[in-house]
């Protein structure tokens, strides 16, 4: 359907505006080697060792040439508060989560080994389904709040108005053609 693309390329887009804020940051790097870089207006002169932060589309470049570390190791404990928060949240309560949630896991679980990405899958299909139900609920029942808002991902907020303004349609056609 011309609606599922259409929501399809939106829900892509709206990670994409993400995923381009998320490689701006930056982030702490240790040089595994002499590095010595000059384009444009990028400068990078570090010796072994050296410790620095760069942009995070930079470190991933230099990191895949094995010339830095990226020193990102709260990532993990990151995710884990985030899916513990949820599970123990109320079952008609959301935890809150970065806007950009979905961009950091993602790129967190493109540098684990297959075995440890399997694992951290189960919990996140566990998280995402938890979070979906509850998602359209709360969507089905009243339109999008600030404060529901804040504890939203992009992609969630997106939902929430897809889901709300889709059950809002449909209770508006069965309740006039009965009423």
């Amino acid at each position: 359907m011309v609606t599922d693309r259409l929501t399809s390329s939106i829900f892509e887009d709206i990670h994409s505006i993400y995923d381009l804020a998320y490689l701006m940051e930056e982030v702490r790097i240790m040089y595994k080697r002499d590095v010595k870089v000059s384009i444009d207006n990028i400068q990078i002169d570090a010796k072994e060792g050296d410790i620095s932060s760069i942009r995070r589309w930079i470190a991933k470049i230099l990191s895949q040439h094995k010339l830095v570390e990226i020193q990102d190791s709260e990532i993990s404990s990151y995710v884990s508060r985030a899916l513990n928060r949820e599970r123990i949240a109320r079952p008609h309560d959301l935890s809150k989560i970065d806007i950009d949630f979905y961009v950091r896991v993602d790129d967190y679980l493109s540098g684990l080994k297959e075995r440890d990405r399997e694992n951290l899958m189960i919990s996140l299909n566990s998280f995402v389904a938890a979070r979906l139900e509850k998602i359209v609920k709360l969507a089905a029942a009243s339109p999008l709040a600030a404060e529901m808002e804040e504890k939203l991902s992009a992609e969630e907020s997106l939902l929430y108005a897809l889901v709300h303004d889709s059950t809002s349609l449909f209770k508006q056609q069965v309740l006039r053609k009965n009423g």
